[in-house]
């Protein structure tokens, strides 16, 4: 057919107007579907069926309009119409009015969502769900600051029992604790946390008196709906806490079932000792990272907490979550003890309240965190998630799960229906900066350490996250930036080896090497291996500085510090690791290579994608160190390929900017297989 001809042909077949009225109304549904589905909470997929359904439409609605035309009589093959039967073509004038009605009803869908996301004052929480509540930090209005922990536990008491109602929707203390009592933009802040209502509070101790004041307030308009003057003895203010979560209850016509009415008129403990002890545990527990620091103060005062009241089951629990996570992470010695202490403490945690869902949940992060039971671990957190509605620790659980099986598209999902609970608990986020990282998704990670810095202004914790990525990316000038405003403790021990590490980047370390030798003058017991690590990177920077048999004493040392621990912890992959290092650099390969592949061992890929290829890692170093180019090479292709959380330095898997950087792969410069993987982005894994 003549080319003019085929134009000629499609135009008297309308395909032309097919195509274009297909494509605006296929976008209008699009933009319509957009808004809907979020409302009433439709999963991802269905979006992208929707999408999927309109493209694959596209074509099919062109061949329709080439091989049919519309007659008086319906629908027929076009060669089997004559020229006469054909209705009349749109004129001009019609179809210019179509598509003018079609584009007004776009930019109306258009005009809503941009005032759908960019709220005015008055209707911020239009979409928020009308049972829907976070609580403020109370106000201590106490003489003596010290009762600022009082004043936090009667808010966090009223918020427990709010958040297991399960027709309300609860933000977590974790996402309100950083904002002011009592704060002039409560629109915002609503709009922030997703809420219709804000309760705010006071409390003043004195003696054994208490007086606690509560309100109630509708963000939408900042109208007070409730209000309340209680005013006790302290050994009373349980009654207080479950008064004040059931009056809210009323106020937003929650439906309380008969469990959820007991829930909140149930005491943790009758020993106020014991809830303080408690307090001051969980604060430890909320802070950003789990350092070896945080992790040893929230061990100490939960453990205290139950020695005050051996029956306080709440606390128990949290004790259980403490040592498993420390377990996990090695932020406390995983030492066959404390795996034990952790079961133990959530089976009495159980036994005292079968039905606590803080319990069910310790024993799940148990089962996952200590045996690695993975399917064990979720049918107690879909156990827990029915008694505990609004809490984001299940799902971000859910999502540790994930990972670890290796399947990180579904950690996503579970992340994301956690931040929804949870928007702007900073443990969470930071939870997730760790899951971007070992993707290597690495501006999506400083995003979210930019929102936990939003919540937490200059965390040491966050700050140091932030330089890794750095390296990790070869910018080290702005690594240096962010290290300079450091000013670790001895505990901090991230911090210190993010800095040695830094310095030994730059192949200039003398000047953190007398800092770090005070650091280790007089090393804490209770850091156990960590003390070990960071005398392994002495020796690492004195090697670089060129003080070889200083560097030499102190690797001597670190093997004496780190040999004993093996006993009870044998399946610690940081020590293992830490003492295959050690030995190559004091030229012991028979016992390097023993631990390295004892390393990978005991942790190996198949059980776990997420920490499995540590050990790898640990392994590639060691090869490269001891002169087997061939295994180091291999493992790093490896390591390149897949997402995976670092054995030495916050995280941060290996890069082709830190093998390019780091002189611990210098024996391996002159081999083409190593120079090939030091050649940009291409070789790094998932990085989607």
């Amino acid at each position: 057919m003549n080319p003019r001809n085929f134009l000629a042909e499609l135009k008297r077949r309308n395909v032309y107007k097919v195509a274009v009225a297909y494509v605006v109304v296929a976008w209008l549904l699009i933009q319509a579907a957009s808004i809907l589905f979020p409302t009433f909470e439709a999963p991802a997929w269905v979006m992208k069926v929707v999408v999927t359904l309109m493209a694959a439409g596209f074509p099919i609605a062109l061949v329709i309009a080439w091989a049919f035309e519309m007659t008086p009589e319906g629908m027929k093959r076009t060669e089997n119409v004559s020229p006469d039967e054909f209705i009349p073509q749109w004129s001009k004038r019609k179809f210019a009015a179509l598509i003018a009605a079609i584009a007004a009803i776009a930019a109306g869908l258009l005009l809503f969502q941009v005032l759908r996301t960019k709220p005015v004052p008055g209707v911020a929480t239009a979409n928020a769900p009308q049972k829907s509540i976070a609580v403020l930090p109370f106000n201590n209005l106490s003489r003596d600051p010290d009762n600022e922990y009082f004043a936090e536990g009667v808010q966090d008491e009223i918020l427990t029992r709010l958040s297991k109602i399960a027709d309300l929707k609860v933000i977590s203390r974790t996402s309100t604790q950083h904002y002011k009592s009592a704060p002039e933009n409560l629109p915002d802040i609503a709009r922030q946390l997703g809420v219709a209502h804000i309760l705010e509070g006071s409390v003043q101790k004195s003696g054994d008196a208490v007086r606690v004041n509560v309100q109630l307030i509708k963000a939408a308009n900042d109208s007070h709906l409730w209000a309340d003057t209680f005013d006790r003895k302290l050994t009373d203010i349980f009654s207080v806490e479950s008064e004040v979560a059931k009056a809210i209850a009323d106020q937003l016509r929650a439906k309380l079932t008969g469990r959820e009415e007991q829930v909140i008129a149930d005491k943790p403990t009758d020993n106020p000792a014991a809830y303080d002890a408690y307090l001051r545990g969980l604060a430890y527990n909320l802070k950003t990272a789990t350092t070896p620091g945080n992790s040893l103060g929230a061990q100490k005062y939960l453990r205290e907490a139950v020695r005050l009241d051996p029956k306080f089951a709440l606390s128990w629990a949290l004790l259980s979550e403490v040592d498993a996570r420390g377990y996990l992470t090695a932020s406390l010695q995983p030492t066959i003890a404390l795996r034990e202490e952790g079961r133990q403490a959530a089976e009495t945690a159980l036994t005292l309240q079968p039905n606590l869902g803080e319990a069910i949940l310790a024993k799940g992060y148990y089962y996952y965190a200590c045996l690695k039971d993975y399917d064990t671990a979720m049918l107690y957190f879909e156990k827990a998630r029915q008694l505990l509605p609004n809490s984001s620790q299940i799902p971000q659980s859910l999502a540790g799960v994930a990972r670890r099986r290796g399947e990180w598209d579904r950690s996503e999902s579970y992340f994301n229906e956690a931040e929804r609970l949870d928007p702007r608990n900073v443990v969470l986020l930071t939870d997730r900066v760790v899951y971007y990282v070992a993707l290597r998704r690495f501006p999506e990670a400083l995003r979210k350490l930019d929102q936990v810095l939003d919540i937490t202004p200059d965390d040491l914790d966050t700050l140091v996250e932030k330089a890794a990525i750095a390296q990790a990316e070869g910018d080290l000038p702005s690594a240096s930036a962010i290290l300079a405003q450091l000013h670790p403790g001895a505990a901090d021990t991230n911090a210190w080896e993010i800095q040695i590490y830094q310095a030994i980047l730059e192949r200039h370390p003398a000047a953190v090497i007398p800092r770090l030798k005070e650091v280790l003058v007089k090393p804490d017991p209770a850091l156990g291996y960590a003390n070990g690590e960071l005398r392994f990177f002495l020796g690492w920077a004195q090697e670089i500085a060129g003080d070889h048999a200083a560097a030499q004493e102190s690797w001597r040392q670190a093997r004496s510090e780190l040999e004993p621990l093996l006993k009870e912890q044998p399946e610690n992959c940081f020590l293992l690791g830490d003492l295959a290092l050690t030995n190559a650099c004091l030229g012991d390969k028979a016992a390097a290579l023993t631990l390295a592949e004892r390393a990978v061992a005991v942790n190996p890929i198949e059980k776990d994608a997420e920490y499995g290829p540590m050990g790898i890692e640990f392994l590639a170093r060691v090869m490269a160190r001891i002169g087997e180019p061939d295994r180091a090479i291999t493992a790093l292709q490896k390591l390149l390929s897949i997402p995976y959380i670092a054995p030495l330095v916050e995280n941060v898997p290996l890069t082709p900017a830190l093998l390019r950087l780091d002189p611990m792969f210098d024996p391996l410069r002159n081999d083409p297989r190593f120079q090939k993987l030091c050649v940009g982005p291409e070789q790094i894994g998932p990085n989607k």
